[in-house]
């Protein structure tokens, strides 16, 4: 019959093509979920990396005692909120379907 055929519609590739003795392959209609910087969850993130870091800023030493918040700290947990955000992200697209129209 005939070869497979990408045709591109929206955010996902779809293929329409039939094998010879093969039924044609299904179209898929979802894409996994939003991208990324559609979700409140991006934000939030941007939101408390912003927060640790002026925090380490801003705390400091004072009369005498030693700096609370140091910026290896900060960065330290930079690192936890970046995995938390990649964690979510990666629940996220495991079970999640965005439709949309094949237009």
């Amino acid at each position: 019959m005939s070869n497979p055929s990408p045709h591109t519609t929206g955010r996902t590739s779809a293929y329409e093509a039939t094998t010879e003795g093969h039924a044609p392959m299904q179209r898929r209609l979802t894409a996994e979920t939003k991208a990324s910087y559609k979700t409140t969850e991006f934000f939030v993130y941007l939101a408390a990396v912003v927060a640790v870091l002026i925090a380490s800023q801003v705390i400091g030493a004072s009369d005498g005692h030693d700096d609370y918040f140091r910026a290896d700290q900060a960065w330290f947990y930079v690192i936890l909120l970046t995995i938390g955000y990649l964690i979510s992200r990666g629940l996220a697209k495991s079970g999640s379907r965005d439709p949309y129209d094949d237009r």
